[in-house]
């Protein structure tokens, strides 16, 4: 008996997972191979030709690989061996981390860390642009570390496949001359800065949402520090995530390239820095700006003129209390409503296809609607519920007409199950006392009832 098209389908889909895991493996082997095999050449070609002995530590290879570099009278053999003997830290494989990575590998620093916990996801792929397909469900620390070495194996590659902590950081840190912040949430953002200040590392920190961006360096030749310009961190409510508020993915691709070009320049000890000033970028209007920021603070809890804050005391700082936010950011989950005011997807499902009279408002912004939305589903954005309460009344007089019923119930749906427990609440007190809100909203649907239904 021939197999039914979906059994067909799940075979191709095993096999192309069994293919990618291997090929994602042999991958990582030749890029490991390759750097074992330039480091070796390397050592068995240290003794110079005394006919083309040139007055550099430049090995002919090299002479090769960064000649367009060699050939700026602004950077030149000076530079690149700097840059060759230095060692950078990126804090952070992700849509920064991604070009800074690549730039910097291809650029020729020495020995290059990567930072990072977490693992490559689809969604990742249009700014991350360091991972492939075929990662996949594997760590980013792999992924860009093999990446960075089908680039240049003759950069060593430091994996740190951790997430950064206060019980970690200083030792890591420790280890490299300059420090890249390529991290998206506050408590980062002042751990990392700290912990530059207790070891005197130059940090070098970016940012990227929606479609601007903005670039500085901190803790650079007497310039100030991230707590210099931030003694009190911003409201959580303003602490916008890219999994919420969407990115541009060349946005944070041009910020992650600029950090890169910092931290070469601090690394080759040529130009001038951005300390003491902050790039912003809009790429709406194709617009940089260069904007003086405050020196540093003498009243700085860090870097201060009476500044008292010890290595001891940062293993034990609670920056996640400090900052009212986690380390490690996850979709809010609110709990506002009693159970008698919520159900499940599952439930839902079950009295849709039990032909029950209702009406399904779904209470998020119409650019979310627009993207993927349930059948039949009646789109009125939570800032405008009030003002479009008639609507609601006259979908639910007409859902009753058309059933024959005398009560057509009111259901409320948005991304999350957040801002549908919130609308619900409004609603009850609006007089719609039966509103009921689906628990975990779409993403409970697509995970509970319909695999197939997108998530985004």
């Amino acid at each position: 008996m021939e197999p039914n098209g979906h059994d067909e389908a799940s075979r191709i889909l095993h096999e192309l997972q069994s293919l990618k895991a291997t090929k994602s493996d042999i991958d990582r082997r030749i890029s490991a191979l390759e750097s074992q095999l330039r480091h070796l050449n390397l050592q068995n070609g240290t003794v110079p030709n005394p006919i083309t002995a040139a007055h550099h530590d430049l090995t002919p290879e090299m002479i090769h690989r960064y000649s367009r570099h060699l050939l700026l009278p602004s950077f030149g053999v000076k530079a690149q061996s700097n840059l060759i003997n230095s060692s950078i830290l990126v804090v952070g494989a992700g849509g920064l981390g991604s070009p800074a990575l690549l730039y910097l590998a291809a650029c020729g620093a020495g020995r290059l860390g990567i930072v990072d916990h977490d693992v490559v996801e689809l969604n990742n792929m249009h700014r991350q642009v360091i991972h492939t397909e075929v990662f996949i469900g594997q760590p980013k620390v792999k992924s860009a570390a093999t990446t960075c070495r089908s680039i240049n194996s003759s950069v060593q590659i430091v994996e740190h496949h951790e997430a950064l902590r206060t019980s970690n950081a200083l030792e890591i840190f420790n280890q490299y001359d300059v420090i890249v912040d390529a991290t998206d949430n506050a408590p980062s953002r002042y751990m990392i800065s700290d912990c530059c200040v207790l070891l005197g590392k130059p940090l070098v920190s970016g940012a990227a949402l929606g479609l601007e961006g903005q670039l500085t360096v901190y803790n650079y030749n007497g310039g100030p520090c991230y707590r210099c310009l931030f003694p009190t961190p911003p409201p959580t409510a303003a602490c916008q995530r890219c999994a919420d508020s969407g990115v541009l993915g060349v946005v944070p691709g041009i910020i992650g390239c600029l950090q890169a070009l910092e931290a070469i320049k601090i690394a080759s000890a040529v130009g001038e820095p951005l300390s003491g000033r902050m790039l912003l970028f809009d790429a709406l209007a194709a617009r940089i700006r260069i904007v003086k920021i405050r020196g540093r603070s003498p009243q700085c809890e860090a870097c201060g003129e009476n500044a008292t804050f010890t290595q001891q005391q940062f293993r034990e700082f609670d920056y996640e209390k400090f900052t009212q936010s986690p380390l490690t950011p996850s979709p809010l989950k609110l709990e506002l409503l009693q159970s008698d005011s919520r159900i499940s997807s599952k439930e839902y499902h079950d009295r849709v296809a039990n032909g029950e009279a209702h009406v399904l408002v779904d209470v998020r912004p119409a650019h979310h609607f627009k993207i993927v939305s349930l059948p039949k589903s009646l789109n009125i954005p939570l800032p405008s519920l009030e003002a479009r309460l008639p609507e609601i009344s006259s979908a639910l007089k007409e859902e009753e007409e058309r059933n024959g019923s005398s009560s057509a119930k009111l259901y409320v749906i948005c991304r999350r199950g957040n801002d549908s427990q919130r609308a619900v609440q409004n609603l009850h007190k609006l007089g719609f006392t039966s509103a009921r809100d689906i628990v975990g909203g779409l993403e409970s649907w697509a995970h509970d009832v319909d695999s197939n239904f997108p998530t985004y």
